[in-house]
Protein backbone atom coordinates (compact mmCIF):
# COMPACT_ATOMS: atom_id res chain seq x y z
CA UNK A 1 0.00 0.00 0.00
CA UNK A 2 1.36 3.40 -1.01
CA UNK A 3 0.04 5.15 2.11
CA UNK A 4 1.57 2.54 4.37
CA UNK A 5 4.97 2.79 2.70
CA UNK A 6 4.87 6.60 2.77
CA UNK A 7 4.05 6.69 6.48
CA UNK A 8 6.82 4.23 7.32
CA UNK A 9 9.32 6.24 5.26
CA UNK A 10 8.34 9.43 7.09
CA UNK A 11 8.88 7.86 10.51
CA UNK A 12 12.17 6.28 9.43
CA UNK A 13 13.41 9.63 8.09
CA UNK A 14 12.52 11.43 11.34
CA UNK A 15 14.56 8.99 13.45
CA UNK A 16 17.47 9.03 11.02
CA UNK A 17 17.43 12.85 11.08
CA UNK A 18 17.52 12.79 14.89
CA UNK A 19 20.48 10.42 14.87
CA UNK A 20 22.33 12.49 12.26
CA UNK A 21 21.90 15.64 14.35
CA UNK A 22 23.29 13.83 17.38
CA UNK A 23 20.05 14.17 19.30
CA UNK A 24 19.93 10.53 20.41
CA UNK A 25 22.45 11.32 23.16
CA UNK A 26 19.87 13.70 24.61
CA UNK A 27 17.93 10.63 25.73
CA UNK A 28 20.80 8.78 27.45
CA UNK A 29 19.52 7.13 30.60
CA UNK A 30 22.30 8.53 32.80
CA UNK A 31 21.37 12.14 32.08
CA UNK A 32 19.74 13.51 35.30
CA UNK A 33 16.57 14.67 33.53
CA UNK A 34 16.12 11.37 31.69
CA UNK A 35 16.77 9.38 34.84
CA UNK A 36 14.00 11.30 36.59
CA UNK A 37 11.55 10.80 33.71
CA UNK A 38 12.34 7.09 33.24
CA UNK A 39 12.16 6.19 36.92
CA UNK A 40 8.92 8.12 37.38
CA UNK A 41 7.42 6.40 34.34
CA UNK A 42 8.64 3.02 35.55
CA UNK A 43 6.80 3.38 38.84
CA UNK A 44 3.62 4.50 37.09
CA UNK A 45 3.88 1.70 34.51
CA UNK A 46 4.23 -1.00 37.16
CA UNK A 47 1.32 0.44 39.11
CA UNK A 48 -0.81 0.46 35.95
CA UNK A 49 0.05 -3.19 35.27
CA UNK A 50 -0.78 -4.08 38.85
CA UNK A 51 -4.07 -2.17 38.76
CA UNK A 52 -5.07 -4.00 35.58
CA UNK A 53 -4.15 -7.49 36.82
CA UNK A 54 -1.21 -7.87 34.42
CA UNK A 55 1.29 -8.87 37.10
CA UNK A 56 3.19 -11.11 37.53
CA UNK A 57 4.65 -11.15 34.01
CA UNK A 58 6.06 -14.66 34.11
CA UNK A 59 4.26 -16.82 31.56
CA UNK A 60 2.94 -13.83 29.58
CA UNK A 61 3.80 -13.32 25.91
CA UNK A 62 4.86 -9.70 25.44
CA UNK A 63 5.31 -7.57 22.31
CA UNK A 64 6.73 -4.06 21.88
CA UNK A 65 5.46 -2.39 18.69
CA UNK A 66 8.39 -0.04 18.13
CA UNK A 67 10.98 -1.53 20.47
CA UNK A 68 13.93 0.69 19.48
CA UNK A 69 17.09 -0.59 21.17
CA UNK A 70 15.08 -3.02 23.30
CA UNK A 71 15.37 -1.18 26.59
CA UNK A 72 11.67 -1.39 27.48
CA UNK A 73 11.70 -5.13 26.79
CA UNK A 74 14.78 -5.42 28.99
CA UNK A 75 12.88 -3.65 31.76
CA UNK A 76 10.10 -6.21 31.43
CA UNK A 77 12.65 -9.00 31.81
CA UNK A 78 13.77 -7.34 35.04
CA UNK A 79 10.12 -7.28 36.14
CA UNK A 80 9.92 -11.06 35.74
CA UNK A 81 9.03 -11.73 32.09
CA UNK A 82 10.79 -14.66 30.43
CA UNK A 83 13.16 -13.39 27.76
CA UNK A 84 12.12 -16.09 25.30
CA UNK A 85 8.53 -14.77 25.63
CA UNK A 86 9.53 -11.26 24.52
CA UNK A 87 9.15 -9.94 20.98
CA UNK A 88 9.46 -6.59 19.26
CA UNK A 89 9.73 -4.78 15.95
CA UNK A 90 11.36 -1.58 14.79
CA UNK A 91 11.77 0.20 11.46
CA UNK A 92 15.48 0.93 11.80
CA UNK A 93 17.84 -2.02 11.22
CA UNK A 94 20.58 -0.63 13.47
CA UNK A 95 18.14 -0.46 16.38
CA UNK A 96 16.95 -3.97 15.68
CA UNK A 97 20.56 -5.22 15.80
CA UNK A 98 21.18 -3.47 19.12
CA UNK A 99 17.98 -4.94 20.57
CA UNK A 100 18.98 -8.41 19.40
CA UNK A 101 22.38 -7.99 21.06
CA UNK A 102 20.71 -6.87 24.29
CA UNK A 103 18.11 -9.66 24.23
CA UNK A 104 19.45 -12.54 22.10
CA UNK A 105 16.68 -14.95 23.15
CA UNK A 106 13.86 -12.51 22.27
CA UNK A 107 12.19 -12.42 18.85
CA UNK A 108 13.19 -9.01 17.45
CA UNK A 109 12.39 -8.21 13.82
CA UNK A 110 12.75 -5.31 11.42
CA UNK A 111 9.18 -4.49 10.46
CA UNK A 112 6.49 -1.83 10.16
CA UNK A 113 3.81 -1.70 12.87
CA UNK A 114 1.23 -1.25 10.11
CA UNK A 115 1.90 -4.89 9.16
CA UNK A 116 3.04 -6.72 12.30
CA UNK A 117 4.67 -10.04 11.31
CA UNK A 118 3.06 -12.15 14.03
CA UNK A 119 -0.17 -14.21 14.04
CA UNK A 120 -3.53 -13.23 15.49
CA UNK A 121 -3.72 -13.32 19.29
CA UNK A 122 0.00 -14.01 19.67
CA UNK A 123 0.53 -11.82 22.76
CA UNK A 124 -0.95 -11.21 26.19
CA UNK A 125 0.63 -7.77 26.60
CA UNK A 126 1.32 -5.32 23.76
CA UNK A 127 3.24 -2.06 24.26
CA UNK A 128 3.33 1.14 22.22
CA UNK A 129 5.66 3.65 23.90
CA UNK A 130 5.76 6.99 22.03
CA UNK A 131 4.87 5.07 18.89
CA UNK A 132 1.54 6.59 17.85
CA UNK A 133 2.74 10.18 18.24
CA UNK A 134 5.51 9.43 15.74
CA UNK A 135 2.84 8.59 13.15
CA UNK A 136 1.38 11.85 11.90
CA UNK A 137 -1.00 10.32 9.34
CA UNK A 138 -4.37 9.45 10.86
CA UNK A 139 -5.01 6.52 8.51
CA UNK A 140 -1.62 5.05 9.38
CA UNK A 141 -2.43 5.37 13.08
CA UNK A 142 -5.64 3.44 12.55
CA UNK A 143 -3.76 0.70 10.71
CA UNK A 144 -1.22 0.40 13.53
CA UNK A 145 -3.97 0.21 16.15
CA UNK A 146 -5.81 -2.42 14.11
CA UNK A 147 -2.62 -4.49 13.96
CA UNK A 148 -1.99 -4.15 17.70
CA UNK A 149 -5.53 -5.30 18.39
CA UNK A 150 -5.13 -8.22 15.98
CA UNK A 151 -2.03 -9.62 17.69
CA UNK A 152 -3.41 -9.17 21.23
CA UNK A 153 -5.03 -12.28 22.67
CA UNK A 154 -8.61 -12.09 24.00
CA UNK A 155 -8.39 -10.89 27.59
CA UNK A 156 -4.98 -9.33 26.89
CA UNK A 157 -3.82 -5.78 27.50
CA UNK A 158 -2.40 -3.01 25.31
CA UNK A 159 -0.40 -0.33 27.14
CA UNK A 160 0.29 3.01 25.49
CA UNK A 161 2.70 5.66 26.76
CA UNK A 162 2.59 8.89 24.80
CA UNK A 163 2.37 12.65 25.01
CA UNK A 164 -0.77 14.72 24.65
CA UNK A 165 1.16 17.97 24.13
CA UNK A 166 4.58 18.70 22.64
CA UNK A 167 4.69 22.07 20.86
CA UNK A 168 8.43 21.82 20.13
CA UNK A 169 8.42 18.61 18.06
CA UNK A 170 7.20 19.37 14.55
CA UNK A 171 7.99 15.83 13.36
CA UNK A 172 5.40 14.26 15.65
CA UNK A 173 1.70 14.73 16.35
CA UNK A 174 0.34 14.64 19.88
CA UNK A 175 -2.06 11.91 20.93
CA UNK A 176 -5.15 13.04 22.83
CA UNK A 177 -7.18 10.87 25.17
CA UNK A 178 -10.30 11.34 23.04
CA UNK A 179 -8.44 9.97 20.04
CA UNK A 180 -7.33 6.93 22.04
CA UNK A 181 -10.95 6.30 22.98
CA UNK A 182 -11.99 6.57 19.33
CA UNK A 183 -9.18 4.32 18.11
CA UNK A 184 -10.13 1.69 20.68
CA UNK A 185 -13.88 2.24 20.56
CA UNK A 186 -15.91 -0.25 22.56
CA UNK A 187 -13.01 -1.20 24.84
CA UNK A 188 -12.28 -0.18 28.41
CA UNK A 189 -9.34 2.25 28.65
CA UNK A 190 -7.63 3.05 31.96
CA UNK A 191 -5.68 6.33 31.82
CA UNK A 192 -3.06 7.73 34.14
CA UNK A 193 -1.33 11.08 33.59
CA UNK A 194 2.47 10.94 34.01
CA UNK A 195 5.74 12.75 33.27
CA UNK A 196 6.52 16.27 34.35
CA UNK A 197 7.03 18.45 31.24
CA UNK A 198 10.54 17.48 30.03
CA UNK A 199 11.72 21.11 29.56
CA UNK A 200 10.97 21.67 33.26
CA UNK A 201 12.74 18.46 34.23
CA UNK A 202 15.83 19.43 32.22
CA UNK A 203 15.81 22.84 33.89
CA UNK A 204 15.64 21.37 37.40
CA UNK A 205 17.12 17.88 37.52
CA UNK A 206 20.80 18.78 37.39
CA UNK A 207 20.59 21.45 40.06
CA UNK A 208 20.95 21.16 43.80
CA UNK A 209 17.52 20.36 45.20
CA UNK A 210 16.18 20.07 41.67
CA UNK A 211 15.11 16.44 42.05
CA UNK A 212 12.92 17.35 45.03
CA UNK A 213 11.46 20.34 43.18
CA UNK A 214 10.69 18.19 40.14
CA UNK A 215 9.01 15.57 42.32
CA UNK A 216 6.79 18.22 43.90
CA UNK A 217 5.88 19.81 40.55
CA UNK A 218 5.06 16.41 39.04
CA UNK A 219 2.23 16.14 41.57
CA UNK A 220 0.41 18.90 39.67
CA UNK A 221 -1.65 17.22 36.90
CA UNK A 222 -1.56 20.23 34.55
CA UNK A 223 2.27 20.01 34.39
CA UNK A 224 2.26 16.38 33.19
CA UNK A 225 2.65 16.10 29.43
CA UNK A 226 2.21 12.34 28.94
CA UNK A 227 -0.20 9.57 29.87
CA UNK A 228 -0.25 5.82 30.22
CA UNK A 229 -3.31 4.04 28.88
CA UNK A 230 -4.24 0.40 29.48
CA UNK A 231 -6.65 -0.96 26.85
CA UNK A 232 -8.53 -4.15 27.70
CA UNK A 233 -8.99 -6.49 24.75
Amino acid sequence: MAGQAESAARVRAAYERRAKLGLDARYDYWQPANLFVYQSRERAFLELLRRNDALPLSGRRIFDAGCGDGNILLDLARYGAKRRSLAGIDLLPERVERARTLLPSADIREADAQAIPFPDGAFDLVLAFTLLSSIVDRAARRRVVAEMLRVTAPGGLIVIYDFWINPFNRHARSLKRDEVRRLFAGRTVDFRSVTLAPPLVRLLAGRRGGWVAATVLEMLPFLRTHFLAAVHC
